[in-house]
């Protein structure tokens, strides 16, 4: 009798954990040294390799790369080995290569990790980013994750089962590191300075984001090399839900920290979209490829490649008048670079950011005064003291019609040192098991901005 009883009860153990085995347990991350494991997908741009520019103690140095034979995954490999070898703080990152057509079933058979980390094809990345969800995997994406209206409601779907299996989807928006756009955001959120944002006009925006980028550039120190597939709007996505990714995502951070904004919140006024047309020279150049391929072909007029990368477009959101414009040339003048202008405009003054020639192409804040009060200068200062507990050693100079905002160099820390500060605030997230409640439904009501944006300007 008493074997019976204990035949009984071991057998409807077996029966629970049979009962049991389909269900996936919670991930869960405690900080402890390398218990993230990277895997990175089909690494097409370099964003891939910034994530790993620097080392993370909760990060294992052992990471898998999945990918398609070509250079693709050949310059992610030596971008690694980089910063290996750098003199000055080398990383000691170990890469396992598996390259194949199948590298996407591979990785999700092999599982060797808990994160996927995406950056490249813009087509394929919503897929990417869906595949691994539903494998219950965490994602640290790179802009954009998704270019079009298919790719958007796909990604919506993502988040879903993302919330379902509690695994954590995110993408790498590394401006809200940015030093002036940290500190325009605070002033702008500083009534007795600022005063309350502006609804302003379509003809003359509450906020203005505008953005000039480059196919030719040094990165790291050495010349790009991009991607044949770059240059296919198809693939890598027009400029409109590209780098606008960006703009979107600070106008609603900046406006509305910590709200929760929704697709309801959005109207599209208007958009429109140009090319930028790039020589057989200039294409050799950034890619080392000598011609333009067949699936390229459509879009040469003239021996050049007509590429539509230039958007603008004007929306509203949440009642606020906005205007977001992209601009690719082939390369900055000499001295120039990547350049950002931004303004939002308050009842009581506007917070600028210029980064032009006068400002050497250096992004530099400035507050410009609408009142007549008397206090105002009394109150910038009181809040430049305030900032400065945390960021000491900025500096408020008067110029001839502006306030200036000095800031140390050592803030500075520039665009490739943003994606470790994205990737340190993934972690941090990762082990509290969560994100801030308004940051899905805000990268939802992003992506859904940019993508209606390109089907308006479509039309």
């Amino acid at each position: 009798m008493h074997k019976s009883f204990i035949i009984v009860i071991a057998f409807s153990a077996l029966l629970l954990l049979g009962c049991d085995s389909g269900k996936e347990s919670k991930m869960t991350f405690t900080g402890e040294k390398n218990e993230v494991k990277l895997m990175t997908l089909d690494p097409g741009h370099f964003h891939a390799a910034l994530v790993q520019k620097k080392m993370y103690d909760q990060v294992d140095t052992k990471v898998h790369v999945y990918g398609p034979e070509g250079s693709d995954i050949e310059d992610h490999i030596n971008r690694i080995n980089g910063f290996n070898n750098r003199e000055e703080n080398p990383t000691n990152w170990e890469l396992v290569v598996y390259r194949g057509e199948d590298y996407l079933d591979k990785m999700i058979s092999e599982r060797p990790g808990n994160v996927m980390v995406t950056a490249g094809r813009n087509r394929d990345k919503t897929k990417y980013i869906k595949t691994a969800i539903d494998a219950g995997i965490n994602v640290l994406a790179d802009k954009p994750m998704c270019i079009n209206k298919e790719g958007y409601e796909l990604l919506k779907d993502a988040f879903d089962v993302a919330q379902e299996k509690e695994v954590l989807l995110y993408d790498i928006m590394t401006e809200r590191y940015e030093i002036t756009t940290i500190l325009q955001k605070e002033l702008a959120n500083t009534p007795e300075v600022f005063g309350d944002l502006v609804p302003g006009t379509p003809e003359d925006p509450a906020v203005t984001k505008e953005s000039v980028h480059h196919f030719f550039k040094y990165v790291s120190g050495n010349p790009i090399k991009r991607p044949v597939w770059y240059f296919d709007t198809t693939q890598q996505g027009e400029g409109i839900v590209d780098v606008a990714t960006h703009l979107v995502d600070l106008i609603q951070w900046e406006c509305f920290p910590q709200v929760i904004v929704k697709e309801t919140d959005v109207s599209m006024i208007s958009a429109k979209r140009w090319p930028t047309m790039v020589t057989r020279e200039q294409f050799e150049t950034v890619t080392r490829e000598p011609a333009f391929p067949e699936f390229l072909k459509e879009h040469v007029v003239d021996d050049q490649l007509r590429v539509y990368s230039n958007g603008e477009f004007i929306y509203t959101l949440k009642g606020i008048h906005a205007k977001v414009s992209v601009i690719w040339n082939y390369e900055a003048p000499e001295g120039a670079g990547d350049t950002h202008f931004s303004i939002m405009r308050g009842t009581k003054a506007n917070v600028l950011i210029k980064q032009g020639k006068e400002q050497s192409y250096k992004p530099k804040l400035y507050v410009e005064s609408l009142t007549t009060d008397p206090q105002f200068e009394t109150h910038l200062q009181e809040a430049i003291a305030r900032l400065q507990e945390t960021y000491p050693g900025i500096e408020l100079q008067k110029t001839d019609s502006l306030w200036h905002i000095k800031i140390p160099q050592d803030y500075r820390v520039g665009h490739e040192a943003h994606f470790g500060q994205v990737t340190e605030k993934y972690l941090q997230y990762l082990v509290e098991g969560e994100l801030p409640d308004w940051e899905v439904p805000n990268m939802l009501t992003k992506y859904y901005t940019t993508t209606l944006a390109l089907e308006t300007a479509s039309k």
